[in-house]
């Protein structure tokens, strides 16, 4: 994170402070840090879980998880609920930022699908660090009246006829993790760096633009600026409700899974306010309503089951073939970040 971001991100925490007054922080209070509009922000949820409880919610957001690590690291005692990535969570305990949880009044909590709530990376020492709440693929989405037959395989990012028409995440794990899973390997356990290299490589000249948020997919997308891109699936199922000919493909080499948890820092000073809100984000109610203008996959089986039949993470997620193929992310050390990053970086450079 650079200094100037680092700035910022401090002045933006002491506006929230100052707008909050002397005084203000208290038990019905609680402040939340995830990613802007990302279902904990949304203005009917809010208002909705202070009609149920009279809890007022506030929110501060990052902008990557190295960010949110740094403003839990930075303020202490100014957040009571935090969204993880489950690839992130051990990196959070090990450092003494977030704190296990007492799920014995979190009354969905044993809704949750086990696979998901029982999660290793979210439960360490038979304790909850983090509770399920969604999760999702990382894979890619195509132009549907463009790009007939649709692709069954990855390989056809690379494909000639489609030169200069692919869009990219600039990204260097998540490159490397497509190259892993087009050369047949496992995203979490890269044996031949050289052919993840070697594959990207001969990718780069496929890419017209590079996207990095929802926001700039959509609009390249409708631009007709790139006819396929790397795209989350929540993401893809807003797209798709917003009317663009978007058809995400889970391609038999796989896809990257990714599992968000809903924490509570160590230094939270409104535990019970917490629960509450972590209880009121994982039922089925909520995530029903969210999941009408696009949300990801819920972790609450009951929340899954109570979707429409032709609800998108019902159609795509629901199969059990397509989640067969999922390699869900593992955490990453500092030192392959490096690598990955340094790799990404070089290919770049030389390709200019």
């Amino acid at each position: 994170m650079s200094i100037n971001a680092k700035w910022t991100g401090c002045a933006a925490l002491a506006t929230l402070v100052l707008g909050m007054g002397v005084g203000a922080v208290h038990a019905d209070e609680i402040r939340v840090l995830n990613w802007k509009g990302y279902g904990t922000d949304s203005d009917w949820a809010v208002a909705e879980f202070k009609e149920k409880t009279g809890h007022t919610v506030v929110h501060d957001y990052f902008n990557s998880e190295q960010e949110m690590l740094t403003k839990l690291r930075t303020n202490p005692g100014a957040y009571d609920v935090v969204l993880i990535n489950s690839a992130f969570t051990g990196q959070a305990l090990e450092e003494g930022l977030i704190s296990p949880i007492d799920t014995s009044d979190i009354s969905n909590f044993a809704d949750l699908a086990p696979n998901l709530g029982g999660n290793p990376e979210l439960n360490v020492g038979g304790k909850v660090n983090g509770v399920a709440w969604v999760w999702g693929l990382t894979s890619f989405g195509v132009n549907k009246d463009e790009v007939s037959p649709l692709p069954t395989s990855i390989q056809v990012l690379w494909d000639d006829q489609y030169t200069g028409k692919v869009g990219w995440r600039d990204d260097a794990l998540e490159s490397v993790q497509f190259a892993a899973l087009a050369t047949g390997q496992n995203i979490n356990d890269v044996k031949d760096l050289d052919a993840v290299k070697s594959k990207l490589e001969t990718l780069l000249p496929q890419i017209k633009t590079f996207w990095s948020s929802e926001n700039d997919w959509n609009q390249f997308f409708a631009a007709g600026d790139f006819l396929m891109a790397p795209y989350w699936s929540g993401s893809a199922g807003r797209s798709i409700a917003k009317g663009l000919p978007v058809a995400f493909v889970v391609p038999e080499e796989g896809a990257i899974g990714w599992l968000d948890g809903l924490s509570i820092p160590a230094t939270s000073e409104n535990r019970e306010a917490a629960r509450e809100f972590i209880n009121y984000m994982i039922d089925p109610q909520f995530y029903v309503k969210w999941a009408e203008s696009g949300a990801p996959a819920s972790a609450n089986a009951k929340a899954a089951a109570a979707l429409p039949a032709d609800d998108f993470n019902r159609a795509t997620l629901g199969d059990p073939a397509v989640v067969a193929r999922v390699q869900f992310m593992q955490p990453v050390s500092d030192e392959t970040r490096k690598t990955y990053l340094e790799l990404w970086q070089e290919l770049k450079a030389n390709a200019q």
